[in-house]
């Protein structure tokens, strides 16, 4: 197994290297040359799997045997050692027709531990044996950012900095980011927006001179590991599912800002997880809705909602969509890539529409609308979901033909990270004790402006200091 960029001006690489690289040195997405397949009765043969198994599993299709065995076997485990959940990701039916799995019994109560946890790891056992400096460098919209930090915190050979948009991340994700005083971690808090921290990050990561001096790595779905270890998840939510209700195959609701979280969806899908409809579910900033309905690529006025961590107009993974969707053709993948970069937009044709939605349906939660579903599901069911998960929910409401297929919708954050929307609806929970500790803890960050030029300055103290 090689990797290859999306944009094609890649040699191909190794797994390890591809981990390292993370954004292709030519601004494209690293993509396997090819994807494996897995079949059914291989499929049949890992349904009774923990999800650590299952993760060892999918994993060593994509390794090369580049890490023995008993080592990636240590890393799976050593990685979700901390989560609460004896399953991991439990699946939890919520009536008849609808299941939800928790992806948030990590140790940021997130969805992003479920690969962020295993990178950290992953970052760690690659420096211990190349000798090599790790230098992490992320954008965040919320949690990312805290479950990055969260990983390697404190571990050698390992520094990290992370952009978070200044006063556009809930409370509690701002507080576990700022609240770690490991003197491996810098916060940057920067004025502007998520897709701004995202830019100025793709820029630093293009600066190949840069990169390569200040040893710079990715945590965010740029790097396709964090999309490999998503799509294990696809896995174990068809394999959960009663052997009765998994033979017309499974449809997942999936929240989503940076494509990442569905892109993972439909690797599985391509690795033979047999999932009848992915449905993207956003909020506000509905640039991908827009482009799955009406085949426009096109970034509007930025919107702050009730799910913050996807106020995200410019999607990351957007680019490795592309690349399948265009048969695999890195010059039509460059072409398309340097039109949006000069008209600020793509469109599609009527044609090429109808394929996009062969693959994806959407809908776009407003914020009345995700009230209303966490009411709702608090009300009638018992059951408490953040904005986030709310909006997977409401877009699976919204959903077509349900008459084929089990539903699972992903859960992506626990409640209580977003105690500020839920408390709009007058309902009051417990936080988990790990989430109440924090308010008492001091902070460290530095706020600067939506400056390349200072955050470079900021990152070349920084790394001088740590190293």
């Amino acid at each position: 197994m090689k990797y290859i960029s999306t944009r094609g001006k890649v040699a191909p690489i190794g797994f390890i290297d591809m981990f390292l690289m993370g954004l292709g040195e030519d601004g494209g997405l690293i993509v396997p040359e090819t994807i494996p397949t897995v079949g059914a009765e291989q499929l049949k043969a890992w349904s009774g799997l923990s999800f650590q198994e299952l993760m060892l599993q999918v994993f060593s299709l994509y390794t090369n045997g580049e890490i023995p065995e008993e080592d990636l076997r240590k890393l799976v485990e050593d990685s979700y050692a901390g989560f609460t959940s004896p399953d991991v990701l439990p699946l939890t039916r919520i009536h008849d027709g609808l299941s939800v799995m928790e992806l948030f019994h990590g140790p940021t109560f997130a969805f992003k531990d479920v690969a962020l946890q295993f990178m950290g790891n992953l970052y760690a056992y690659v420096a211990k044996k190349r000798n090599e400096v790790i230098n992490i460098l992320g954008a965040t919209s919320g949690d990312t950012g805290a479950s990055a930090i969260s990983s390697v915190r404190g571990k050698e050979g390992i520094q990290i900095c992370i952009l978070h948009p200044n006063g556009k991340v809930s409370r509690v994700q701002e507080l576990q980011m700022t609240t770690v005083q490991d003197e491996n971690v810098l916060n940057l808090s920067v004025n502007g927006n998520f897709d701004d921290c995202q830019q100025i990050i793709k820029e630093l990561f293009a600066d190949v001179p840069f990169k390569t001096k200040y040893h710079l790595r990715a945590i965010n779905s740029i790097n396709f590991v964090r999309i490999l270890a998503q799509s294990v998840y696809y896995f174990y939510a068809y394999l959960q599912l009663p052997e009765t209700a998994r033979a017309s195959g499974v449809n997942v609701s999936v929240p989503t800002g940076n494509f990442g979280n569905i892109f993972s969806g439909y690797l599985a899908k391509k690795m033979g997880v047999p999932i009848r409809q992915l449905v993207l579910a956003t909020n506000e900033n509905n640039i991908l809705e827009r482009f799955i309905r009406e085949g426009v690529y096109k970034p509007e006025g930025f919107r702050s909602t009730h799910s913050p961590s996807m106020d995200i107009q410019i999607a990351s993974n957007f680019e490795r969509y592309l690349y399948y969707f265009c048969g695999e053709n890195a010059a039509e993948v460059s072409a398309r890539m340097e039109r949006f970069k000069a008209e600020g937009q793509l469109t599609f044709d009527a044609e090429e529409v109808a394929r996009i939605q062969r693959d994806l349906t959407a809908h776009s939660v407003g914020n009345e609308e995700c009230l209303a579903t966490i009411r709702k599901y608090d009300e009638q069911y018992g059951y408490l979901l953040d904005p986030h998960s709310a909006c997977g929910v409401a877009a699976y409401e919204r959903a077509g033909d349900k008459s084929e297929g089990a539903f699972v919708s992903l859960a992506t954050a626990h409640p209580a990270k977003f105690d500020e929307a839920i408390r709009l609806i007058g309902i009051e929970q417990k936080f988990p004790e790990r989430i109440s500790e924090l308010f008492d803890k001091p902070q460290r960050q530095v706020i600067v402006d939506n400056s390349k030029e200072e955050i470079a300055e900021r990152l070349v103290d920084f790394y001088r200091v740590s190293q």
